[in-house]
């Protein structure tokens, strides 16, 4: 998502404005060029402001004045804080890259730029976009705050697998814009083309301001084989695995919510909201439960339940009259008893309300019991977010997945508990020495069998605690693994910054990824400071 921003006035003109995104293979390499001249008589500062996803990292950045370029280079974090505070120290400012809600970080720089001259600006930021619910979603979000005479986004995507369906969505591409967006779509690759006219940068609603919408390009690949597919590139090797036209597994599933103190008010109504929704939408072959707690725990019933309509109109009324009280607070008591009460039997998947939950601690404990956890943010549609999630994790078609691989090295996750329709499950990996004649892919699951096998999910919409899944020894092999390979790679990762190398006389830049859905604890001058990994 972008969303750019400068100083405004007259002097000042963006007279270019390109993002142009490139997706192979699910995967997005998006590149932001933005060219500002300064009119004025006098030097200008510029800023250039963006705002990309949470889950993408920064690969580079360059900026070009009078013919010369200036690049960030990613650094140790401990380096870019040394160069950071000297120049704090010579009353200098930096550059910051935070987060700005649900889903983007932002990035930020300026420049002074000479009268009568000339900045181009060229962020490239990428991501792997994920399946759900049946489809992958580019966003990208535009705001110029000034009408620009060259403007356009380019988006192009190829998939060898073939593209199933695309569809453009946003305020980008609806109404008196339609028409500036241009889709050509072949079996296997799309071309997204959207450049919008002077007048129509100049809406009713838009004044002097130009354009401020989103494009959304959604999209879903073919899936021939129920095995999945492998590609292989130079020695490694990709595989993506969403097998279709399997049959629904009937579920065991348990809401526990939590109606401690912490979630008074508008945290326990959309709760309640969202779990009325939820309800409705089990279905009758499932078998349920549900359970409040604070510092006591209240049971529904004794026992899971079949889902009919006898007991869905008993569920509806304890729903109801769940309200906020007591208190809950030793974290580690918590896990301990979740631990001892799962045993590796069930899938834990947790939700925590807001920005003041520790997210740490859920995730934690999701990971630890073979799940995931999901922040829910406090705005309107929270009700909405609580039933999108369980959406996501409500069809069950394949339990205890094994993803096994001879002839191969280095190879991320290959054991998952479950895969859920309109998910995918991806692998990548080394072939050792390149040798395809040995290299093979296995795969074991469970699916529905007569009678039911049933899988067990548990959804915890919960408020608390703390900590990370690994020892600590562990914690810190496996920084030094991300380290390297942000390092040798140059992108931006939590343990690392990209300074931004300017002019003579202009202050130094460092811009650092941010902690995971916070975007409370910045330097008083801008900085983000030292954020630990998220699930390390």
């Amino acid at each position: 998502m972008i969303k750019p921003l400068y100083l405004q006035t007259n002097d000042l003109d963006i007279y270019s404005f390109h993002v142009k995104s490139t997706v192979s293979s699910r995967y997005a390499v998006t590149v932001i060029t933005s060219r500002v001249a300064n009119r004025a008589e006098e030097p200008r500062e510029v800023d250039f402001h963006v705002e990309l996803p949470k889950n993408a990292f920064i690969s580079k950045f360059n900026m070009t004045i009078g013919g010369k370029a200036y690049s960030g280079v990613v650094k140790k974090k401990e380096e870019a804080e040394k160069q950071y505070s000297e120049a704090v120290s010579r009353g200098q400012s930096a550059g910051l890259v935070s987060a700005v809600g649900r889903t983007l970080e932002e990035f930020k720089t300026s420049v002074t730029v000479a009268a009568h001259s000339k900045v181009t600006f060229e962020l490239t930021y990428e991501e792997l976009l994920k399946r759900r619910l049946g489809k992958y979603k580019l966003l990208i979000k535009a705001k110029p705050t000034q009408v620009v005479k060259d403007f356009k986004i380019d988006v192009e995507i190829f998939e060898r697998q073939g593209i199933r369906f695309l569809e453009t969505q946003g305020g980008l591409a609806s109404n008196d814009l339609a028409s500036a967006v241009i889709t050509n779509l072949t079996d296997k690759e799309a071309l997204v083309h959207f450049s919008p006219s002077v007048e129509q940068q100049q809406c009713p609603s838009c004044g002097d301001k130009g354009l401020s919408g989103e494009l959304l390009v959604v999209y879903d690949v073919n899936r021939p084989t129920s095995q999945g597919v492998l590609q292989v590139v130079n020695g490694y090797f990709v595989h993506y695995f969403a097998p279709s036209g399997l049959s629904r597994i009937p579920k065991n599933v348990v809401f526990i919510i939590d109606h401690s103190g912490s979630m008074s008010g508008t945290k326990m109504r959309q709760t309640r909201e969202a779990m009325l929704k939820i309800l409705d939408d089990l279905h009758e072959e499932d078998h349920f439960g549900l359970i409040s707690f604070d510092d006591r725990v209240t049971p529904w019933e004794d026992n899971l339940v079949p889902v009919n309509s006898d007991y869905l109109a008993l569920a509806r009324t304890f729903v109801q009259n769940i309200n906020s009280r007591g208190r809950e607070t030793d974290v580690n008591e918590i896990q301990k008893n979740v631990r001892e009460a799962i045993r590796k039997r069930y899938t834990l998947y947790c939700l925590g309300f807001g920005y003041d939950v520790d997210y740490k601690f859920l995730n934690r404990m999701s990971l630890e019991n073979d799940g995931l956890a999901r922040r829910i943010y406090e705005d309107s549609d929270a009700a909405l977010q609580l039933q999108g999630f369980y959406e996501e994790v409500a069809t069950p078609l394949l339990l205890d997945v094994q993803m096994n691989y001879t002839g191969a090295a280095n190879v991320t996750h290959t054991s998952f508990g479950q895969y859920y329709d309109g998910s995918e499950l991806v692998v990548a990996g080394q072939i050792n020495h390149n040798d395809l004649e040995t290299f093979t892919a296995e795969i074991k699951a469970k699916t529905f069998v007569s009678p039911p096998l049933l899988s067990s999910l548990c959804v915890c919409v919960y408020v608390a605690g703390c900590r990370v899944l690994l020892p600590e020894e562990q914690q810190m092999a496996v920084r030094e693994q991300v380290l390297a390979l942000s390092l040798k790679h140059n992108f931006v990762t939590p343990l690392t910054s990209m300074v931004v190398t300017k002019p003579e006389g202009e202050r130094a830049q460092v811009a650092n990824k941010p902690r995971k859905g916070n975007n409370q604890h910045l330097h008083p001058r801008g900085l983000q400071l030292l954020p630990e990994l998220e699930n390390v």
